[in-house]
């Protein structure tokens, strides 16, 4: 299949720089060890009641993580269908492959089962988005939906755009296409990040569709904007900031430099476990005391690599000096 299709879009200074921040904090957490069964699970249970919430459900984290373990939860038929039905799409997040057609029509179909007929099969009638009893939206007719998302999903499979930003782009086209009589909303997230995730690992454990919540509003009305203006650039702005910021959320700060004055005090202390200030001076042969407060002590009790014995009497004449579990862990 060929395609001629490429979306309207312009990439704006603050985009590039909102690309150049996640990459440089997904950098950092490419030394951190991916999060845990029990993290994934956490952020997991995030991520389906912030896209759930968007779209009406009040179900909280607490209930979505009873319904996971089984026990019964106060909540309509609907909300309680809607949260087991995303527990078992969000499950099965590997086995898709984010540039098929027919894994989205799988994923809708577990995703809505029950709660529409027309689950995993594109609409056939027309649709549109309202804002109380307002249309904001009027949605392609339903004999071109096919074609259309064909269209994108070739396009997005083969463009050299930077995968932050396409996966940007697929996320507001497929909302305009609105290929589905239901859940359109929850399948645009759900794909974007299955897109992020071929890209980078750690964005598919990260909850990004719980700040979009947080800012449900902005979210709309970058939509709204994005097709006023017939250019998604402020769609994606908007999802960038939401990344940036739940990248943001898990990334480390950046160590404080561990200094070789500083290394030697810590080394010394992992040897003698408590030594007074004349103590270190004399075992790392130094000459000034001046120099040793400055560039020794003073550096490693600010970052926490080190503590006193006297805390609350700094100037005690009992006064020593131990190694902390984080010195430790620097020394290591």
């Amino acid at each position: 299949m060929t395609s001629n299709y490429k979306p309207p879009f312009t990439i704006t200074s603050e985009i590039v720089n909102l690309v150049a921040k996640i990459v440089a904090n997904l950098e950092r957490l490419t030394f951190m060890k991916e999060p845990n069964l029990r993290l994934r699970k956490i952020n997991r249970i995030k991520s389906i009641q912030g896209s759930l919430a968007i779209e009406g459900n009040t179900l909280d984290a607490e209930q979505i993580s009873a319904i996971l373990e089984g026990k019964p939860v106060i909540g309509t038929v609907r909300e309680i269908q809607e949260v087991k039905n995303a527990v078992e799409t969000y499950n099965n997040f590997e086995h898709w492959d984010p540039y098929k057609v027919k894994d989205l029509l799988a994923a809708h179909q577990m995703l809505m089962k029950g709660l529409i007929d027309e689950a995993g099969k594109f609409r056939k009638s027309g649709v549109g988005v309202f804002s109380g009893d307002k249309i904001i939206h009027l949605a392609p007719p339903a004999q071109k939906v096919s074609s259309l998302i064909d269209d994108l999903f070739y396009w997005v499979s083969t463009t050299d755009t930077h995968p932050l930003i396409a996966s940007a782009v697929f996320h507001y086209e497929f909302e305009f296409i609105h290929p589905f009589s239901d859940g359109n909303g929850r399948m645009g997230r759900l794909w974007q990040t299955l897109l992020l995730k071929r890209w980078n690992n750690w964005l598919g454990f990260l909850p990004v569709e719980n700040l979009i919540y947080q800012e449900q509003e902005a979210y709309y009305n970058a939509i709204q904007a994005s097709t006023k203006t017939t250019d998604c650039a402020p769609f994606i702005t908007y999802i960038l900031d939401r990344i940036l910021a739940t990248v943001l959320s898990v990334t480390p700060e950046v160590s404080p430099q561990v200094t070789p004055e500083v290394e030697k005090l810590l080394e010394l202390l992992i040897i003698h476990s408590e030594l007074s200030r004349s103590e270190v001076q004399y075992y790392l042969q130094l000459k000034d005391e001046k120099n040793l407060r400055l560039r020794y002590i003073s550096p490693a009790l600010k970052n926490g690599w080190i503590e006193q014995t006297v805390p609350d009497k700094p100037n005690s004449r009992l006064q020593k000096y131990r190694i902390t579990e984080n010195g430790r862990s620097v020394v290591k």
